[in-house]
């Protein structure tokens, strides 16, 4: 496989020092779209391969990682949502042939099949691995199905638990695992990695993640970078701003991405009121200077809140179009406030 991403070389060999002395569980933590799905994927198949290499990769040849990749390896369980397809960090295109749409819970019923794989021996003799992803999407009777596994593991089953939101797990779940914190990459390795998957401008597609390189290159893809334009050029102008023209144009766009362009810009305009620097939109230092001059830092202060509720409230919505008129209608009011 092989496949870690360039600024995981120093997690994986934290990873590697852990498995003199392997916990029975371990909980991968940090922020979304940096990679922590595919670390615990190419550590649970190096802890399952017959001839691992010596920094501990797997070898990509033996039977063991055929089964693998095949998805069919006997001594190792993958529970995620059914909105989530195996081979990516997250993706709700999977539709069963029903028309239903795929859960985005991890059910009780999916953590209670775990009895009958812990309870068998191992096919190899070795290892077994469970990767739970993501984890804070277990419903509370699947969570609490799940302390009973790992209270009292069979030897040999190690259990990996990935969460972009630790804090909504269960205590009882957080003390029986091994935190291993997994950090944001770091600037360089992820706009060069970034250029290599053919993203344009990395530095800005980067920020404009939230320095989630995953992330970064799934917008990229999905070409909503105009839209985003778009709104930033806008929004720049409040006295000016259409906001049937523009929430007529963003309609169709994602909800929370259009908070989250919001909330990125409303933090940056902060930033400059209070320290003169910029997070997310580098190289617009002279038109956010400009821009929060006249601002009030209360107002600010204010736009943030209602962009926090905006968010949850995003999840939810039936008309898009209202939803978006009413969010802009709520900025200019602020901004010109």
């Amino acid at each position: 496989m092989k496949n870690i991403y360039p600024w995981q070389k120093n997690d994986w060999a934290r990873l590697q020092e852990l498995c003199k002395r392997p916990p029975h569980g371990l909980l991968f933590k940090g922020n979304k779209g940096i990679g922590k799905f595919d670390l615990a994927m190419n550590f649970a198949q190096s802890l399952l391969c017959q001839h691992p290499d010596e920094p501990g990769f797997a070898c990509g040849l033996c039977p063991s990682c055929h089964w693998f990749s095949q998805g069919s390896h006997p001594d190792f369980c993958l529970l995620q949502p059914d909105a989530l397809s195996s081979d990516s960090d997250e993706n709700d295109d999977l539709k069963p042939a029903s028309g239903k749409k795929p859960s985005k819970q991890i059910s009780v019923d999916q953590v209670r099949g775990l009895a009958d794989f812990s309870g068998m021996s191992a096919h190899q003799g070795g290892r077994r691995v469970v990767v739970i992803h993501p984890a804070e999407a277990m419903n509370t009777n699947a969570a609490n199905a799940l302390l009973k596994n790992l209270e009292e593991p069979p030897p040999g089953l190690l259990f990996i638990l990935v969460s972009h939101k630790p804090q909504q797990l269960l205590p009882t779940i957080l003390s029986r695992c091994l935190s291993f914190a997994l950090p944001a990459p770091d600037t360089e390795s992820a706009t060069r990695w970034l250029t290599q998957q053919g993203v344009q401008n990395p530095v800005e597609a980067l920020a404009a993640s939230g320095f989630a390189p995953l992330q970064a290159a799934q917008q990229n893809e999905q070409m909503g970078g105009e839209e985003r334009d778009k709104l930033l050029r806008a929004v720049r102008q409040p006295a000016t701003l259409d906001v049937f023209a523009l929430a007529e144009m963003l309609q169709k766009t994602e909800q929370v991405l259009v908070v989250q362009w919001l909330q990125q810009w409303s933090y940056d305009m902060s930033a400059m009121k209070l320290a003169g620097k910029l997070r997310y939109h580098p190289g617009e230092e002279a038109a956010v200077k400009k821009l929060v001059e006249s601002i009030a830092p209360l107002n600010l202060v204010r736009l943030q809140s209602f962009l926090q509720t905006a968010k949850r409230e995003a999840q939810h919505t039936l008309n898009s179009k209202l939803f978006i008129e009413s969010l802009l209608f709520s900025y200019r009011q602020l901004m010109l406030g």
